[in-house]
């Protein structure tokens, strides 16, 4: 999948702030960038005698809703999901995903933070970077809210060049780490067996998916 990083910081940080410059920055680059943006609260997009709700309450397990320039998934869950659960619904077409919050998972992280607001978050984990104000008491990597461009660096030539060719494995939904002996045996035999098949030019992407029944 995509590398991942989460966003974090307190509440009136600047974190939407960060990301909107981030983006521009990675964009500038020719990157593609995804976002995410965790909120604690429900959200309502199907609302009540709409088509879409009429759907879902028929027993659709998802519905979308499509214009010419935009399309929305509704997909009802029983709980949570994981980020890494969330991105699947992605797929693997953009260099990073950039994500606001999530600040208990176990994405990398930088921690965006501003004077006014107290201290840094304590109990994170993966924090590589902190966005600040003011100079802090860390080991953590400090940028200032004016080095954009440093901050990109840094995702670039960590996280998205080394994972810019990849290949993902999904196993029952659940993504399985690859190390670079079995990637490397799975990579060559699926574009040896695709570009095989007659019409296939130059392999850029490729796309498996399979499902097996029960057993009987």
């Amino acid at each position: 999948m995509p590398p991942i990083i989460s966003i974090v910081g307190k509440s009136k940080s600047g974190k939407t702030t960060f990301i909107e410059k981030l983006i521009g920055e990675l964009k500038s680059r020719g990157y593609r960038v995804a976002t995410i943006k965790h909120t604690p609260k429900g959200m309502t997009f199907d609302e009540p005698d709409k088509d879409s709700w009429r759907h879902i309450q028929a027993g659709s397990e998802a519905t979308a809703i499509a214009s010419p320039d935009k399309i929305v998934l509704i997909k009802p869950i029983a709980q949570a999901l994981t980020l890494d659960e969330i991105v699947r619904f992605f797929g693997e077409d953009y260099d990073i995903i950039l994500a606001e919050g999530f600040k208990q998972g176990n994405a990398p992280k930088i921690e965006v933070h501003r004077k006014e607001v107290g201290s840094l978050l304590s109990s994170i984990k993966k924090r590589i970077a902190i966005v600040t104000d003011e100079p802090v008491e860390t080991r953590t990597r400090q940028f200032s809210w004016q080095d954009i461009k440093g901050l990109a660096d840094l995702l670039e030539e960590g996280f998205i060049k080394p994972q810019r060719e990849r290949t993902s494995l999904y196993i029952n939904n659940i993504p399985i780490v690859l190390t670079t002996w079995p990637q490397e045996i799975i990579t060559n035999v699926i574009l040896a067996m695709a570009s095989s098949l007659k019409g296939v030019g130059e392999v850029r992407s490729l796309e498996l998916f399979l499902r097996r029944g029960p057993k009987k």
